[in-house]
Protein backbone atom coordinates (compact mmCIF):
# COMPACT_ATOMS: atom_id res chain seq x y z
CA UNK A 1 0.00 0.00 0.00
CA UNK A 2 1.15 3.43 -1.12
CA UNK A 3 2.21 6.39 1.84
CA UNK A 4 -0.40 8.61 0.04
CA UNK A 5 -3.27 5.89 0.18
CA UNK A 6 -1.96 4.91 3.73
CA UNK A 7 -2.38 8.75 4.86
CA UNK A 8 -5.75 8.77 3.09
CA UNK A 9 -6.97 5.86 4.88
CA UNK A 10 -5.59 7.16 8.42
CA UNK A 11 -7.21 10.70 7.94
CA UNK A 12 -10.62 8.64 7.45
CA UNK A 13 -10.31 6.28 10.60
CA UNK A 14 -9.32 9.55 12.27
CA UNK A 15 -12.94 11.14 11.21
CA UNK A 16 -14.30 8.03 11.81
CA UNK A 17 -13.10 8.46 15.85
CA UNK A 18 -13.86 11.87 16.22
CA UNK A 19 -17.54 11.06 15.19
CA UNK A 20 -17.52 8.38 17.52
CA UNK A 21 -16.19 10.85 20.54
CA UNK A 22 -18.99 13.23 19.66
CA UNK A 23 -21.65 10.67 20.44
CA UNK A 24 -22.59 9.66 17.37
CA UNK A 25 -22.91 6.32 15.87
CA UNK A 26 -21.56 6.09 12.48
CA UNK A 27 -22.99 2.51 11.87
CA UNK A 28 -26.57 2.80 13.18
CA UNK A 29 -29.23 -0.12 12.47
CA UNK A 30 -32.14 1.04 10.01
CA UNK A 31 -33.26 4.78 8.79
CA UNK A 32 -37.03 4.98 7.19
CA UNK A 33 -37.29 7.12 4.06
CA UNK A 34 -40.29 7.93 2.41
CA UNK A 35 -38.91 8.03 -0.97
CA UNK A 36 -36.04 7.21 -3.15
CA UNK A 37 -34.29 9.71 -5.49
CA UNK A 38 -36.00 9.22 -8.71
CA UNK A 39 -39.02 8.80 -6.65
CA UNK A 40 -38.63 12.57 -5.43
CA UNK A 41 -37.60 13.54 -8.94
CA UNK A 42 -40.37 12.06 -10.72
CA UNK A 43 -42.45 13.39 -7.61
CA UNK A 44 -41.87 17.10 -7.76
CA UNK A 45 -40.77 16.82 -11.78
CA UNK A 46 -43.38 20.19 -12.28
CA UNK A 47 -42.10 22.62 -9.45
CA UNK A 48 -40.80 25.59 -10.41
CA UNK A 49 -37.80 27.28 -9.16
CA UNK A 50 -39.28 29.84 -6.41
CA UNK A 51 -41.38 27.14 -5.35
CA UNK A 52 -40.72 24.33 -1.98
CA UNK A 53 -42.44 21.39 -1.80
CA UNK A 54 -45.26 21.56 0.95
CA UNK A 55 -44.08 17.94 2.67
CA UNK A 56 -40.73 17.00 3.66
CA UNK A 57 -39.22 14.36 2.36
CA UNK A 58 -36.52 11.54 3.60
CA UNK A 59 -33.92 10.02 1.42
CA UNK A 60 -30.81 7.80 1.79
CA UNK A 61 -27.65 7.34 -0.48
CA UNK A 62 -24.11 7.68 -0.92
CA UNK A 63 -22.30 10.69 -1.29
CA UNK A 64 -20.72 10.81 -4.56
CA UNK A 65 -20.19 14.56 -5.07
CA UNK A 66 -19.34 16.95 -3.02
CA UNK A 67 -18.95 21.07 -3.32
CA UNK A 68 -18.73 24.64 -1.71
CA UNK A 69 -17.39 26.60 0.89
CA UNK A 70 -18.24 28.60 3.98
CA UNK A 71 -21.42 27.74 5.33
CA UNK A 72 -23.59 26.28 2.21
CA UNK A 73 -22.70 23.78 0.33
CA UNK A 74 -24.16 21.02 -2.57
CA UNK A 75 -24.02 17.01 -2.72
CA UNK A 76 -25.27 14.28 -4.85
CA UNK A 77 -27.04 11.50 -3.09
CA UNK A 78 -26.79 7.87 -4.83
CA UNK A 79 -29.59 5.57 -4.21
CA UNK A 80 -30.58 2.37 -6.67
CA UNK A 81 -32.72 4.19 -8.21
CA UNK A 82 -29.90 6.84 -9.46
CA UNK A 83 -28.60 10.61 -8.10
CA UNK A 84 -30.47 13.29 -6.14
CA UNK A 85 -28.77 16.53 -5.31
CA UNK A 86 -29.09 17.52 -1.77
CA UNK A 87 -28.12 21.55 -0.03
CA UNK A 88 -26.94 22.12 2.88
CA UNK A 89 -26.77 25.30 5.03
CA UNK A 90 -25.16 25.98 8.81
CA UNK A 91 -27.80 28.16 9.54
CA UNK A 92 -30.41 25.35 8.66
CA UNK A 93 -28.78 22.29 10.68
CA UNK A 94 -27.03 24.37 13.20
CA UNK A 95 -23.37 25.17 13.60
CA UNK A 96 -22.32 21.74 15.80
CA UNK A 97 -24.22 19.63 13.35
CA UNK A 98 -22.80 21.15 9.95
CA UNK A 99 -19.23 21.18 11.23
CA UNK A 100 -20.02 17.58 10.91
CA UNK A 101 -21.43 17.73 7.32
CA UNK A 102 -18.41 19.61 6.40
CA UNK A 103 -16.08 16.93 7.48
CA UNK A 104 -18.51 14.10 5.44
CA UNK A 105 -16.48 12.34 2.91
CA UNK A 106 -17.46 11.39 -0.68
CA UNK A 107 -18.38 8.01 -0.29
CA UNK A 108 -20.32 7.90 2.97
CA UNK A 109 -24.11 7.40 3.34
CA UNK A 110 -26.23 9.47 4.73
CA UNK A 111 -30.21 9.85 5.35
CA UNK A 112 -31.29 13.17 4.55
CA UNK A 113 -34.48 15.26 5.82
CA UNK A 114 -36.28 18.39 4.07
CA UNK A 115 -37.96 20.39 1.43
CA UNK A 116 -37.98 19.71 -2.25
CA UNK A 117 -37.35 22.58 -4.46
CA UNK A 118 -35.61 23.65 -7.63
CA UNK A 119 -32.41 25.59 -7.54
CA UNK A 120 -31.75 28.54 -10.37
CA UNK A 121 -30.07 25.68 -12.53
CA UNK A 122 -33.02 23.98 -12.99
CA UNK A 123 -31.71 21.05 -10.47
CA UNK A 124 -34.62 19.40 -8.22
CA UNK A 125 -33.19 19.56 -4.91
CA UNK A 126 -33.41 18.70 -1.12
CA UNK A 127 -32.94 21.50 0.88
CA UNK A 128 -31.42 19.68 4.44
CA UNK A 129 -33.37 20.22 7.71
CA UNK A 130 -31.61 17.20 9.13
CA UNK A 131 -28.93 14.36 8.20
CA UNK A 132 -28.10 11.47 9.78
CA UNK A 133 -24.44 9.48 9.11
CA UNK A 134 -25.55 5.53 8.20
CA UNK A 135 -22.27 4.35 7.84
CA UNK A 136 -18.94 6.16 7.07
CA UNK A 137 -16.69 4.82 4.45
CA UNK A 138 -13.09 3.87 5.38
CA UNK A 139 -11.84 3.41 1.98
CA UNK A 140 -11.52 6.90 -1.06
CA UNK A 141 -13.82 6.34 -3.81
CA UNK A 142 -11.23 6.22 -6.66
CA UNK A 143 -11.02 9.16 -8.93
CA UNK A 144 -10.83 8.32 -12.19
CA UNK A 145 -12.70 4.97 -12.02
CA UNK A 146 -15.35 5.53 -14.94
CA UNK A 147 -14.15 4.38 -18.02
CA UNK A 148 -11.67 2.35 -16.42
CA UNK A 149 -9.40 0.61 -19.13
CA UNK A 150 -8.09 -2.24 -16.35
CA UNK A 151 -11.49 -4.61 -16.72
CA UNK A 152 -9.72 -7.13 -14.70
CA UNK A 153 -9.61 -4.85 -11.66
CA UNK A 154 -13.24 -3.83 -12.26
CA UNK A 155 -14.36 -7.42 -12.33
CA UNK A 156 -12.18 -7.91 -8.93
CA UNK A 157 -14.02 -5.07 -7.49
CA UNK A 158 -17.40 -5.39 -8.56
CA UNK A 159 -18.44 -3.63 -5.43
CA UNK A 160 -16.81 -0.52 -6.90
CA UNK A 161 -18.00 -0.93 -10.66
CA UNK A 162 -21.74 -0.82 -9.82
CA UNK A 163 -21.28 2.19 -7.12
CA UNK A 164 -19.62 4.57 -9.92
CA UNK A 165 -20.99 3.19 -13.17
CA UNK A 166 -24.31 3.41 -13.63
CA UNK A 167 -24.60 1.67 -17.03
CA UNK A 168 -23.39 -1.66 -15.30
CA UNK A 169 -25.64 -1.67 -12.80
CA UNK A 170 -28.28 -1.38 -15.86
CA UNK A 171 -26.70 -4.92 -17.23
CA UNK A 172 -27.67 -6.56 -14.25
CA UNK A 173 -30.67 -5.37 -13.83
CA UNK A 174 -31.76 -6.13 -17.38
CA UNK A 175 -30.28 -9.23 -16.52
CA UNK A 176 -32.53 -9.93 -13.80
CA UNK A 177 -36.01 -9.22 -15.79
CA UNK A 178 -34.39 -11.58 -18.56
CA UNK A 179 -34.67 -14.12 -16.11
CA UNK A 180 -37.95 -13.21 -14.34
CA UNK A 181 -39.47 -12.83 -17.50
CA UNK A 182 -38.55 -16.32 -19.32
CA UNK A 183 -39.50 -17.68 -15.84
CA UNK A 184 -43.06 -16.27 -16.13
CA UNK A 185 -43.63 -17.13 -19.61
CA UNK A 186 -42.73 -20.62 -19.52
CA UNK A 187 -45.35 -20.69 -15.91
CA UNK A 188 -47.86 -18.99 -18.09
CA UNK A 189 -47.59 -21.94 -20.72
CA UNK A 190 -48.31 -24.67 -18.36
CA UNK A 191 -44.25 -25.11 -17.32
CA UNK A 192 -43.10 -26.16 -13.96
CA UNK A 193 -40.19 -24.78 -12.00
CA UNK A 194 -38.23 -27.47 -10.41
CA UNK A 195 -35.23 -28.46 -8.45
CA UNK A 196 -32.80 -30.69 -9.30
CA UNK A 197 -29.56 -31.97 -7.26
CA UNK A 198 -26.43 -30.26 -7.89
CA UNK A 199 -24.33 -32.74 -6.26
CA UNK A 200 -24.37 -35.39 -8.21
CA UNK A 201 -23.20 -39.40 -8.37
CA UNK A 202 -22.62 -39.27 -11.67
CA UNK A 203 -21.27 -37.00 -14.14
CA UNK A 204 -24.04 -36.62 -17.26
CA UNK A 205 -26.21 -34.20 -19.44
CA UNK A 206 -23.88 -33.35 -21.08
CA UNK A 207 -19.95 -33.79 -22.65
CA UNK A 208 -17.79 -31.95 -20.38
CA UNK A 209 -15.18 -32.19 -17.59
CA UNK A 210 -16.78 -31.68 -14.07
CA UNK A 211 -15.68 -30.59 -10.77
CA UNK A 212 -14.90 -33.49 -8.19
CA UNK A 213 -15.85 -33.08 -4.64
CA UNK A 214 -16.12 -35.59 -1.52
CA UNK A 215 -18.62 -35.86 0.87
CA UNK A 216 -17.22 -37.35 3.82
CA UNK A 217 -20.23 -39.08 5.49
CA UNK A 218 -21.05 -41.52 3.03
CA UNK A 219 -17.58 -41.72 2.69
CA UNK A 220 -17.87 -41.34 -1.55
CA UNK A 221 -16.85 -39.15 -4.65
CA UNK A 222 -19.60 -36.23 -5.71
CA UNK A 223 -19.35 -34.56 -9.08
CA UNK A 224 -20.44 -30.37 -9.56
CA UNK A 225 -23.23 -31.11 -12.27
CA UNK A 226 -22.57 -30.05 -15.69
CA UNK A 227 -26.32 -30.12 -16.38
CA UNK A 228 -29.54 -31.10 -14.84
CA UNK A 229 -30.98 -33.13 -17.91
CA UNK A 230 -30.96 -36.64 -16.59
CA UNK A 231 -32.96 -35.65 -13.47
CA UNK A 232 -35.12 -33.44 -15.43
CA UNK A 233 -36.10 -36.52 -18.31
CA UNK A 234 -36.88 -38.74 -14.83
CA UNK A 235 -39.58 -36.48 -13.92
CA UNK A 236 -41.23 -37.00 -17.58
CA UNK A 237 -41.05 -40.39 -16.95
CA UNK A 238 -42.55 -39.88 -13.35
CA UNK A 239 -45.28 -38.38 -15.19
CA UNK A 240 -44.81 -34.50 -15.21
CA UNK A 241 -44.98 -33.13 -18.55
CA UNK A 242 -44.04 -29.50 -18.81
CA UNK A 243 -40.78 -29.13 -16.61
CA UNK A 244 -37.85 -26.62 -16.65
CA UNK A 245 -35.17 -25.83 -14.03
CA UNK A 246 -33.28 -22.19 -14.10
CA UNK A 247 -29.74 -22.83 -12.31
CA UNK A 248 -25.67 -23.24 -11.47
CA UNK A 249 -23.53 -25.63 -13.81
CA UNK A 250 -20.18 -26.79 -13.41
CA UNK A 251 -17.56 -27.24 -15.90
CA UNK A 252 -13.97 -27.67 -15.20
CA UNK A 253 -12.86 -26.01 -18.88
CA UNK A 254 -11.24 -23.21 -19.95
CA UNK A 255 -11.67 -19.37 -19.38
CA UNK A 256 -12.74 -17.18 -22.59
CA UNK A 257 -14.75 -14.28 -23.29
CA UNK A 258 -18.01 -16.89 -23.70
CA UNK A 259 -16.78 -19.49 -21.25
CA UNK A 260 -16.54 -19.46 -17.02
CA UNK A 261 -16.47 -22.31 -15.15
CA UNK A 262 -19.48 -22.06 -13.46
CA UNK A 263 -22.67 -20.54 -15.67
CA UNK A 264 -26.63 -20.06 -15.62
CA UNK A 265 -28.75 -22.58 -17.59
CA UNK A 266 -31.90 -23.01 -18.11
CA UNK A 267 -33.13 -26.18 -19.32
CA UNK A 268 -36.78 -27.31 -20.30
CA UNK A 269 -38.83 -30.38 -21.39
CA UNK A 270 -41.75 -30.92 -22.82
CA UNK A 271 -43.80 -35.00 -23.69
CA UNK A 272 -45.16 -34.75 -26.39
CA UNK A 273 -42.95 -32.62 -28.46
CA UNK A 274 -40.26 -33.33 -30.49
CA UNK A 275 -36.86 -31.07 -32.00
CA UNK A 276 -39.30 -28.93 -34.48
CA UNK A 277 -41.62 -27.81 -31.28
CA UNK A 278 -38.86 -26.99 -29.10
CA UNK A 279 -37.40 -25.13 -32.39
CA UNK A 280 -40.47 -22.76 -32.17
CA UNK A 281 -40.33 -22.54 -28.76
CA UNK A 282 -37.09 -21.42 -28.29
CA UNK A 283 -37.88 -18.82 -31.10
CA UNK A 284 -40.44 -17.87 -29.03
CA UNK A 285 -38.79 -17.70 -25.72
CA UNK A 286 -35.84 -15.29 -26.75
CA UNK A 287 -37.66 -13.32 -28.78
CA UNK A 288 -40.57 -12.54 -26.43
CA UNK A 289 -37.54 -11.92 -23.26
CA UNK A 290 -36.20 -8.92 -25.96
CA UNK A 291 -39.24 -7.45 -27.14
CA UNK A 292 -40.26 -7.30 -23.70
CA UNK A 293 -36.95 -5.73 -21.94
CA UNK A 294 -35.63 -4.16 -25.16
CA UNK A 295 -38.75 -3.21 -26.25
CA UNK A 296 -37.25 -4.21 -30.15
CA UNK A 297 -36.02 -7.64 -31.84
CA UNK A 298 -33.55 -5.56 -33.71
CA UNK A 299 -31.14 -5.60 -31.57
CA UNK A 300 -26.85 -4.41 -32.41
CA UNK A 301 -24.27 -6.96 -30.84
CA UNK A 302 -20.76 -5.84 -30.95
CA UNK A 303 -21.43 -3.11 -33.67
CA UNK A 304 -23.18 -5.65 -35.46
CA UNK A 305 -27.10 -5.84 -36.26
CA UNK A 306 -28.98 -8.68 -35.21
CA UNK A 307 -32.72 -9.26 -36.38
CA UNK A 308 -34.31 -11.76 -33.77
CA UNK A 309 -37.53 -11.49 -35.85
CA UNK A 310 -38.82 -15.22 -35.85
CA UNK A 311 -39.33 -17.36 -38.13
CA UNK A 312 -35.13 -18.12 -37.61
CA UNK A 313 -33.09 -19.58 -40.41
CA UNK A 314 -32.70 -23.45 -40.14
CA UNK A 315 -29.98 -25.39 -41.91
CA UNK A 316 -28.31 -28.73 -41.58
CA UNK A 317 -24.92 -29.44 -40.10
CA UNK A 318 -23.68 -30.63 -43.45
CA UNK A 319 -25.32 -27.81 -45.71
CA UNK A 320 -23.50 -25.28 -43.43
CA UNK A 321 -20.41 -27.18 -43.79
CA UNK A 322 -20.99 -27.22 -47.67
CA UNK A 323 -21.30 -23.63 -47.71
CA UNK A 324 -17.87 -23.35 -46.68
CA UNK A 325 -16.42 -25.74 -49.33
CA UNK A 326 -16.63 -28.75 -47.03
CA UNK A 327 -18.65 -31.48 -48.37
CA UNK A 328 -18.79 -34.21 -46.07
CA UNK A 329 -22.21 -35.94 -47.50
CA UNK A 330 -22.15 -39.40 -48.50
CA UNK A 331 -18.35 -39.53 -47.66
CA UNK A 332 -16.41 -42.35 -46.30
CA UNK A 333 -14.74 -42.15 -42.91
CA UNK A 334 -11.55 -42.61 -44.77
CA UNK A 335 -12.58 -39.38 -47.21
CA UNK A 336 -14.05 -37.50 -44.20
CA UNK A 337 -10.36 -38.29 -42.42
CA UNK A 338 -8.86 -36.83 -45.26
CA UNK A 339 -10.60 -34.00 -45.51
CA UNK A 340 -9.46 -33.46 -42.07
CA UNK A 341 -6.12 -33.72 -42.82
CA UNK A 342 -6.28 -30.98 -45.60
CA UNK A 343 -7.87 -28.46 -43.09
CA UNK A 344 -5.50 -28.95 -40.12
CA UNK A 345 -7.81 -30.57 -37.72
CA UNK A 346 -5.29 -32.06 -34.76
CA UNK A 347 -5.42 -35.80 -34.10
CA UNK A 348 -7.61 -36.96 -37.23
CA UNK A 349 -6.44 -40.31 -36.96
CA UNK A 350 -7.37 -41.01 -33.73
CA UNK A 351 -10.71 -39.26 -32.80
CA UNK A 352 -14.25 -40.16 -34.16
CA UNK A 353 -15.46 -39.02 -37.46
CA UNK A 354 -17.81 -37.56 -35.40
CA UNK A 355 -15.89 -35.69 -33.94
CA UNK A 356 -14.31 -34.83 -36.95
CA UNK A 357 -17.45 -33.47 -38.34
CA UNK A 358 -17.87 -31.33 -34.73
CA UNK A 359 -14.12 -30.14 -35.23
CA UNK A 360 -14.55 -28.59 -38.82
CA UNK A 361 -17.78 -26.98 -37.87
CA UNK A 362 -16.05 -25.31 -34.65
CA UNK A 363 -13.56 -24.69 -36.70
CA UNK A 364 -14.65 -23.51 -40.32
CA UNK A 365 -18.50 -22.33 -40.07
CA UNK A 366 -19.58 -21.35 -36.25
CA UNK A 367 -18.25 -17.59 -35.93
CA UNK A 368 -19.84 -17.18 -39.44
CA UNK A 369 -23.34 -17.17 -38.74
CA UNK A 370 -24.50 -14.26 -37.44
CA UNK A 371 -28.06 -13.97 -37.80
CA UNK A 372 -30.05 -16.02 -35.63
CA UNK A 373 -29.85 -19.66 -37.07
CA UNK A 374 -30.50 -23.54 -36.31
CA UNK A 375 -28.11 -26.07 -37.06
CA UNK A 376 -29.81 -29.20 -37.15
CA UNK A 377 -29.19 -32.62 -37.51
CA UNK A 378 -26.35 -33.78 -35.67
CA UNK A 379 -23.74 -36.59 -35.68
CA UNK A 380 -25.02 -39.64 -33.53
CA UNK A 381 -21.46 -40.20 -32.23
CA UNK A 382 -21.59 -36.51 -30.38
CA UNK A 383 -25.08 -37.02 -29.51
CA UNK A 384 -25.20 -39.96 -27.12
CA UNK A 385 -28.56 -38.78 -24.84
CA UNK A 386 -30.56 -37.47 -28.75
CA UNK A 387 -33.16 -39.47 -30.83
CA UNK A 388 -31.92 -41.14 -33.78
CA UNK A 389 -33.04 -39.31 -37.12
CA UNK A 390 -36.36 -40.25 -38.38
CA UNK A 391 -35.05 -40.51 -41.65
CA UNK A 392 -30.85 -39.64 -42.13
CA UNK A 393 -28.96 -42.24 -41.01
CA UNK A 394 -26.04 -41.74 -38.61
CA UNK A 395 -27.77 -38.70 -37.27
CA UNK A 396 -29.83 -37.60 -34.68
CA UNK A 397 -32.45 -34.84 -34.47
CA UNK A 398 -30.53 -32.40 -32.62
CA UNK A 399 -30.09 -28.71 -33.32
CA UNK A 400 -28.02 -25.59 -32.05
CA UNK A 401 -28.85 -22.09 -31.97
CA UNK A 402 -26.09 -19.97 -33.42
CA UNK A 403 -26.57 -15.84 -32.57
CA UNK A 404 -23.84 -13.71 -33.18
CA UNK A 405 -21.10 -17.21 -33.09
CA UNK A 406 -22.27 -17.78 -30.50
CA UNK A 407 -24.12 -21.38 -29.35
CA UNK A 408 -26.78 -19.68 -26.85
CA UNK A 409 -28.91 -23.30 -27.12
CA UNK A 410 -28.62 -26.78 -27.64
CA UNK A 411 -31.97 -29.40 -27.89
CA UNK A 412 -32.99 -32.91 -28.66
CA UNK A 413 -36.15 -34.93 -29.80
CA UNK A 414 -34.88 -36.57 -26.65
CA UNK A 415 -33.97 -40.22 -26.55
CA UNK A 416 -36.80 -42.97 -25.02
CA UNK A 417 -35.61 -45.91 -25.88
CA UNK A 418 -33.78 -47.77 -23.06
CA UNK A 419 -32.14 -50.67 -25.35
CA UNK A 420 -30.72 -47.84 -27.47
CA UNK A 421 -29.70 -45.80 -24.64
CA UNK A 422 -28.31 -48.44 -23.03
CA UNK A 423 -25.89 -49.22 -26.03
CA UNK A 424 -24.62 -45.62 -26.43
CA UNK A 425 -23.86 -45.49 -22.70
CA UNK A 426 -21.48 -48.14 -23.70
CA UNK A 427 -19.80 -46.84 -26.29
CA UNK A 428 -19.74 -44.18 -23.73
CA UNK A 429 -17.93 -46.01 -21.35
CA UNK A 430 -14.97 -47.04 -24.19
CA UNK A 431 -14.53 -43.72 -24.96
CA UNK A 432 -13.82 -42.88 -21.08
CA UNK A 433 -11.78 -45.69 -20.63
CA UNK A 434 -9.42 -44.58 -23.97
CA UNK A 435 -9.17 -41.18 -21.64
CA UNK A 436 -11.84 -39.10 -22.69
CA UNK A 437 -12.57 -37.04 -19.50
CA UNK A 438 -16.57 -35.56 -21.11
CA UNK A 439 -17.57 -38.81 -22.25
CA UNK A 440 -21.15 -39.72 -20.50
CA UNK A 441 -21.30 -41.99 -17.55
CA UNK A 442 -23.06 -45.25 -17.40
CA UNK A 443 -26.18 -43.87 -15.32
CA UNK A 444 -27.95 -47.26 -14.29
CA UNK A 445 -30.69 -45.59 -12.43
CA UNK A 446 -31.68 -43.27 -15.15
CA UNK A 447 -31.96 -46.37 -17.81
CA UNK A 448 -34.09 -48.53 -15.12
CA UNK A 449 -36.29 -44.96 -15.36
CA UNK A 450 -36.10 -45.07 -19.38
CA UNK A 451 -37.41 -49.06 -18.87
CA UNK A 452 -40.66 -47.71 -17.29
CA UNK A 453 -41.61 -45.38 -19.81
CA UNK A 454 -41.27 -42.28 -20.85
CA UNK A 455 -43.20 -40.21 -23.73
CA UNK A 456 -41.82 -38.43 -26.96
CA UNK A 457 -40.25 -35.38 -25.52
CA UNK A 458 -38.11 -32.62 -26.77
CA UNK A 459 -35.53 -31.27 -24.41
CA UNK A 460 -33.91 -27.55 -24.58
CA UNK A 461 -31.19 -26.09 -22.88
CA UNK A 462 -30.47 -22.46 -22.89
CA UNK A 463 -27.40 -20.66 -21.91
CA UNK A 464 -28.55 -17.20 -19.81
CA UNK A 465 -25.53 -15.97 -19.40
CA UNK A 466 -24.39 -15.48 -23.29
CA UNK A 467 -28.01 -15.12 -24.02
CA UNK A 468 -27.60 -12.05 -21.54
CA UNK A 469 -24.36 -11.12 -23.49
CA UNK A 470 -26.15 -10.82 -26.27
CA UNK A 471 -29.19 -8.46 -25.24
CA UNK A 472 -27.38 -5.99 -23.63
CA UNK A 473 -24.26 -5.96 -26.01
CA UNK A 474 -21.45 -7.10 -23.65
CA UNK A 475 -18.39 -8.46 -25.49
CA UNK A 476 -17.31 -10.57 -22.48
CA UNK A 477 -19.46 -13.41 -20.27
CA UNK A 478 -17.47 -12.07 -17.74
CA UNK A 479 -19.59 -8.11 -17.96
CA UNK A 480 -22.91 -10.20 -17.20
CA UNK A 481 -21.58 -12.24 -14.08
CA UNK A 482 -21.51 -10.01 -11.00
CA UNK A 483 -18.38 -11.70 -9.54
CA UNK A 484 -16.71 -13.68 -12.83
CA UNK A 485 -13.81 -16.28 -11.29
CA UNK A 486 -10.21 -14.44 -11.48
CA UNK A 487 -7.17 -15.63 -10.16
CA UNK A 488 -5.72 -14.81 -6.49
CA UNK A 489 -3.88 -11.66 -7.01
CA UNK A 490 -0.71 -13.35 -6.41
CA UNK A 491 -0.75 -15.43 -9.68
CA UNK A 492 -3.47 -12.24 -11.45
CA UNK A 493 -0.94 -11.20 -14.12
CA UNK A 494 -1.72 -13.07 -16.75
CA UNK A 495 0.54 -14.98 -19.70
CA UNK A 496 1.33 -13.03 -23.06
CA UNK A 497 -1.44 -13.43 -25.27
CA UNK A 498 -4.08 -14.06 -22.30
CA UNK A 499 -6.65 -11.43 -22.47
CA UNK A 500 -6.65 -11.16 -26.06
CA UNK A 501 -7.94 -14.62 -25.83
CA UNK A 502 -10.19 -13.57 -22.81
CA UNK A 503 -11.57 -10.55 -24.56
CA UNK A 504 -11.62 -11.08 -28.19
Amino acid sequence: MSEELSELLRVRRDKLEDIKNKGINPFPYRYERTNTGAEILEKFEKIKEGEESPEEVKVAGRIMTKRGHGKASFAHLQDESGRIQIYSRQDVVGEDKYDIYRKLDMGDIIGVSGRVFRTKTGEITIRVKDFVILCKSLHPLPEKWHGLQDKELRYRERYVDLMVNPEVREVFVKRSKIISFIRHRLEENGFLEVDTPILQVLQGGAAAKPFCTHHDALDMPLFMRIAPELYLKRLIVGGFEKVFEMGRVFRNEGISYKHNPEFSIIEIYQAYADYNDIMQLTEEIISSAAKEVLGTLEIEFKGEKINLKPPWKRITLNEALKQEGIDIEGKSEKEIRQIAKSKGVEGYEEIGVGKIINVLYDKFVEAKLRQPTFIIDHPIETSPLAKKHRKKEGHVERFELIIAGMELANAFSELTDPIDQRERFDKQAELKAAGDDEAESMDCDFLRALEYGMPPTGGLGIGIDRLVMLLTDQPSIRDVLLFPHMKPLDRAKPKEGEMEVLDK
